[in-house]
């Protein structure tokens, strides 16, 4: 089967663009809030790219951006630091919370 291809349009890309912003805009308030921000993107398929943020206090989060593409334009906008890969020193610096391991040990325990 042949893979299908979006066409790149005038509207299309413009609203690419719109999007791209918006989450620039996010990005770089999640980084104000938590004393900058460093980030790595994660392709979850159809649904899109995951923007994987860690603030330099440990705080993290993240977005979901409708096509790679748009999230690459995104965290170039916003200026963040973008890693390969979600491991070492940039893994260490996600603060987990009580919240967070009790959620963790819920989901291997089946709850």
């Amino acid at each position: 089967m042949a893979e299908t291809q979006a066409v790149e349009t005038p509207r299309r890309a413009a609203k690419d663009e719109r999007r791209a912003t918006k989450l620039a805009k996010e990005i770089g308030a999640f980084a104000k809030a938590h004393g900058g921000a460093e980030g790595q993107l994660a392709y979850i398929g159809e649904r899109g790219t995951r923007i994987v943020l860690v603030g330099e206090d440990g705080g993290w989060g993240d977005l979901v951006a409708s096509t790679y593409e748009v999230a690459q334009k995104a965290v170039e906008q916003a200026g963040i630091t973008v890693h390969e890969d979600f491991d070492g020193e940039f893994a260490a610096k996600v603060e987990t919370g009580p919240y967070e391991w009790k959620r963790m040990a819920g989901i291997q325990l089946g709850g």
